[in-house]
Formats: structure tokens, C-alpha cells, sequence
């Protein structure tokens, strides 16, 4: 298939090439394999969070709200561009149309923003139950954490409208072959005709800003959580906070650190496009995999749930 494919002048469709030092046959199936077994996992494993949550109403409080919003992104996010990776896969040549591209990109940077927006509310919830616990009942309620959690996926859908806009403004009549697993903003936008350095330092401006906002707020919440935990006279008290708090120190640090070793790869020079390929796919599905691990495995209370919870549906042999 020609690189290039015209309406009238106009790319009107994208390759996604994938991985293109990996293009054989072998190659594409131990790719395939390995990415529907962890897609299958990250959906396994955040439904049953969900589940878990939902089931028990002892869980029907605003942290755990929160938790069972990420777990509603992780399983979004990777819906979104997960299958196209698959299909990149299993053809020899996968092509997608302009539209649907665009709608992919928009889509995943959606997503990206939500989640990086739903950490910030985790941890101001974690901030005002232990900085602040005679107020948190009143000031963290079901409806005021329903509404946040709203006002994140507003803002998640609303700050990438803008790179879309500008991107979209530009022609595309020259290669079509997107050097990645799926439609990602860079990746796209490089295709372009013309000069697209300013719509590039605008991207880059609310990508950092999405990331980096949050997460100075973040460390500021955990920074007052730490010197509240450290007045704690009670080491059953200490020992508690540092437990809820454990968890979602784990979930963030893997979020961002990820993020920002994808980040640095792009600008070390001499990496190479597969590196580059695998370290955005590993930033993609990486979190969304190990966030319901974490919590089932460091939360107590989750852990039980859950293991009660399929006792009664007779998975495990010998239970009633």
C-alpha cells in the first residue's frame, strides 16, 4: 500500500505502523498475545474493583468513590486504544480514517487528563480526612465527591479541545504513517503540512500544565499529610494514616513516574522509535494494570471484600 492516500489532495486515511522494527510475522504474534492477555487482565481486574466497591455498602464512601472512578478510566482509557493495538497486530498493513484517528487521539488525551485530575482529588481527600477529620464528614460528602468527580471529567474533555482545534487546522497531504500503536496527538500532528511548531509548544504547554499542576498540588497535600501523621501521638493512629495514605502514594508514583519516563525518552538523543513506541505503550496500559492490584493487594478491607465476594460465586472449589 503507497504511503500516501489522497482525497483530492488530502491524506484521508493513517497507517499505524506500530512497532517498526518488529514488522515480521513472529514478531506480531507474541506482540498480539501479550498485549490481549494484559488488555484481558486490566479488564478483569478493574471490573472486579468495581464490583467489589459497588457490592459492599461499606465501601459506599467518597475515598472509595474515587478509587472506583479510576478504575472506570483505566478501563476507558485502554478500551480506547488497546483494540487498534491489537489489530496493528494481527494485519500486515492497518490503516484507519482521518476522522476515527482524530477521534482516538481526542479520546486518549481526554482520558489522560481525567485520570491525571482524579489522582488531585484523591489526594485532597486523603488531605482532608487527615488533616482535617472533624470537618471531612462535612465537607466530603457523596454528592460534593459525585460532583468533583464530575468537574474532572469536564476539565478532562474541555483543556485538549484546543490542541485538537489547532491541529485540525493544518492540511495533510503528505505521509500518512503514524511511527506508533494507535492515533497519539505527536505522533499525528508530525504528519502535518507546514509549520506546526507553535501548535507543538501549545500541546506540550497543556500537557504539562495537565500533569505538572496536579501533581505540585499533590506533593503539597502529601507534605501537610506527613507533618500531620508525624504529631500523631498514637502509633496505632501513625500506622493507619500511613496505610489509607500507602496505596495511593503507590497508584500516583506509578502514574507519573511513567509519564515522565516516556516524557524523557522523547528527548534523550539516539533513542530509538521502538523504545519510544514501547515506553508510550507501557505508559498507557502500565498504571491501569497495576492500580486494582495495589489496592486489592494493600488495602485490607478491599482484599476481604473481594474474596468474599467470589467465595459466594463458587469460584473457589469447595465453597458453598
Amino acid at each position: 500500500m503507497a504511503d500516501i492516500n489522497y482525497t483530492g489532495s488530502m491524506v484521508s486515511e493513517f497507517i499505524i505502523v506500530g512497532f517498526p522494527g518488529l514488522q515480521d510475522r513472529e514478531s506480531k504474534a507474541i506482540l498480539f498475545a501479550v498485549f490481549l492477555t494484559v488488555y484481558l487482565l486490566i479488564l478483569l481486574g478493574n471490573l472486579l474493583l468495581i464490583c467489589t466497591l459497588a457490592a459492599h455498602r461499606c465501601f459506599h464512601t467518597p475515598m472509595y468513590l474515587t478509587i472506583c472512578s479510576l478504575a472506570i478510566i483505566d478501563i476507558t482509557s485502554c478500551t480506547t486504544t488497546v483494540p487498534t493495538m491489537l489489530a496493528v497486530f494481527r494485519s500486515t498493513s492497518y490503516t484507519v480514517s482521518f476522522s476515527a484517528c482524530f477521534t482516538q487521539t481526542y479520546f486518549f488525551m481526554v482520558l489522560v487528563c481525567t485520570e491525571s485530575f482524579n489522582l488531585l482529588l484523591m489526594a485532597y481527600d486523603r488531605y482532608v480526612a487527615i488533616c482535617h477529620p472533624l470537618h471531612y464528614p462535612a465537607r466530603m460528602t457523596i454528592r460534593f465527591t459525585l460532583q468533583l468527580i464530575v468537574v474532572c471529567w469536564l476539565g478532562g474533555f474541555l483543556i485538549p479541545t484546543l490542541s485538537l482545534i489547532l491541529a485540525l487546522t493544518k492540511q495533510f497531504c503528505g505521509p500518512n504513517r503514524v511511527l506508533q500503536c494507535y492515533c497519539d496527538y505527536s505522533g499525528v500532528l508530525r504528519l502535518a503540512c507546514g509549520d506546526v511548531l507553535s501548535i507543538s509548544y501549545v500541546g506540550l504547554f497543556c500537557s504539562l500544565s495537565v500533569l505538572l499542576i496536579p501533581l505540585f498540588f499533590i506533593v503539597l497535600s502529601y507534605v501537610k499529610i506527613l507533618i500531620s501523621v508525624l504529631r500523631i501521638s498514637s502509633s496505632v493512629g501513625r500506622a493507619k494514616a500511613v496505610s489509607t495514605c500507602s496505596s495511593h502514594l503507590l497508584v500516583i508514583s506509578v502514574f507519573f513516574l511513567t509519564t515522565a519516563g516516556v516524557f524523557i525518552s522523547y528527548r534523550i538523543p539516539g533513542t530509538s522509535v521502538d523504545m519510544r513506541v514501547m515506553g508510550s505503550v507501557i505508559q498507557h496500559v502500565f498504571p491501569a494494570l497495576m492500580n486494582p492490584i495495589i489496592y486489592c493487594l494493600r488495602t485490607k478491607e478491599i482484599r476481604g471484600s473481594l474474596v468474599k465476594m467470589l467465595k459466594k460465586g463458587k469460584i473457589f472449589p469447595g465453597s458453598k
